[in-house]
């Protein structure tokens, strides 16, 4: 299988307001930077498309390691919470329903397909490509807002 990484970033104007995400895919050496915009979201949805976003991309099963500043993705996936919610019926431990619903979902189709490793990464610090994300998904925003 072929070993893919993919870094991701989500930004909201407003927080619900106008969203934009980005995803950089490489595989050996070779770089795939893909972003998009919604008009009214929340900084999580945006977080959680980046990295469904990239995983729709690949056309054969990878291992993948998914580089995310997202703590909301990151913990949910390497402290089982997304498990224990679908366990409980989509409910937390608190007996809220969980948010984003309809993105974990197909993020748990996505990664039956491709086994994925998350690791958190400091975000706007020095990490090349969370940065580039994080201009790609703040430039989608910008161009949602002008019309491009």
């Amino acid at each position: 299988m072929k070993n893919v990484e993919i870094y991701t970033d989500g930004a909201c104007s407003g927080n619900p307001g106008v969203g934009g995400w980005a995803a950089i895919l490489i595989y050996k050496n070779i770089e795939k930077e893909i972003y998009g915009s919604e008009e009214e979201t929340t900084n999580n949805r945006m977080e959680l498309t980046a990295v469904i976003e990239g995983l729709k991309l690949l056309k054969e099963k990878c291992n993948v390691t998914i580089y995310s500043d997202s703590a909301y993705v990151v913990n949910a996936i390497n402290n089982n919470w997304l498990e224990g919610w679908v366990n409980n019926n989509w409910k937390k431990s608190s007996k809220e329903s969980v948010a984003n619903i309809d993105l974990w979902q197909q993020l748990i189709l996505l990664l039956k397909k491709h086994p994925s490793t998350f690791v958190k990464v400091k975000g706007h610090s020095d990490n090349k490509y969370n940065n580039m994300c994080d201009k790609l998904a703040v430039a989608a925003i910008q161009n949602f807002k002008n019309g491009i």
